[in-house]
């Protein structure tokens, strides 16, 4: 195996075995966001102004920071004032708010992303009318004042770094690679990194070991975006009580809290308003309880505090 690890060298990868495993509770990490943090605070699926507005709620009952909140449903379906309002909302909080790019294969008419074997492919861009739709949807976002988006789909994210590049868009937005993408080696998230630059935040998948996590780690420097609880689509993963370890593996890192044994509550509206509010206020919750375990077992590793350098910051 001496010519893989040669290889994987000459691609700026360490082999398997040769990055430090031993990562323990206490270890501080070596990298950092720009403000010097370890960590942040991510709440996913906050579908609206509503449920933004529940977030923030149940962060100040608990007293815990949440830096980014994301949306599934897609920024296309709501309407130009509901964007002004989360963006609103979030620069007064300081915190990113981070929107899904619509539309999607899984919405369009086509049977093959809501088949068993095409699923996995159903939040990608399908055609070039989709395609420019999807651009049109970020760029309608941003007149709105929103700054972070959240892409599945490689092609739409070449696009969106050439809108960059040409003036189109602003050089400022944050680009997320969706956990319907996400690498699941450090190969792939070095490319991820060389294509999307360093306004780039990558999901990693929510089973990923402690080792892994470093092995990824080693590779880029991008943030890395984690379920620490994943929904049950992603594998209702629940490890609040490693976050410390997961921290200190993969800093920096968004802690994301999903949540196990949760209705789903995509594509969403009002008829599911209620749902998807209870769902994000439990978030909340398990993050502060995740916090507990972290300034118990691994006390001293910062967090970003609110309107940090690198965040998504929405501008109005």
């Amino acid at each position: 195996m001496q010519w893989v690890a040669a290889l994987l060298s000459e691609l700026g990868i360490e082999a398997a075995g040769t990055v430090p495993q031993g990562t323990g509770p206490r270890a501080f990490p070596a990298s950092a966001f720009p403000d010097g943090a370890a960590f942040r605070i991510e709440i996913p699926s906050v579908e609206g102004p509503r449920v933004l507005a529940a977030v923030i709620n149940a962060a100040e009952a608990e007293g815990i920071t949440v830096n980014r909140v994301s949306q599934g449903s897609g920024a296309g379906l709501l309407r130009a004032s509901e964007l002004r309002d989360m963006a609103q909302a979030g620069h007064a909080a300081g915190l990113e708010v981070c929107l899904f790019i619509g539309p999607r294969e899984r919405y369009g008419p086509g049977a093959h992303p809501r088949s068993a074997d095409g699923a996995a492919q159903g939040d990608q861009i399908r055609g070039t009318r989709q395609l420019g739709y999807a651009l049109d949807d970020v760029l309608r976002a941003v007149e709105q004042g929103i700054r972070s988006f959240l892409v599945a789909d490689l092609g739409l994210l070449v696009a969106l770094r050439k809108a960059q590049d040409r003036g189109d868009l602003p050089e400022a937005v944050i680009w997320k690679i969706s956990a319907a993408m996400a690498p699941s080696n450090p190969l792939t998230l070095k490319l991820l990194e060389d294509l999307g630059g360093s306004g780039l935040t990558v999901n990693v998948p929510s089973d990923v070991t402690v080792g892994e996590l470093a092995e990824m780690r080693a590779a880029a420097s991008v943030p890395i975006d984690l379920y620490v609880e994943s929904p049950d689509a992603l594998g209702g993963i629940v490890r609040g009580n490693e976050v410390g370890d997961l921290i200190a593996a993969g800093a920096p890192l968004y802690a994301k809290f999903g949540l196990r044994n949760a209705a789903p509550v995509y594509p969403s509206g009002l008829h599911l308003q209620a749902v998807a509010v209870a769902n994000c206020v439990e978030k909340v919750h398990r993050a502060a309880v995740a916090l507990e375990w972290l300034d118990r077992l691994s006390p001293g590793l910062p967090q970003s505090k609110p309107g940090a350098a690198g965040l998504g910051i929405p501008v109005v």
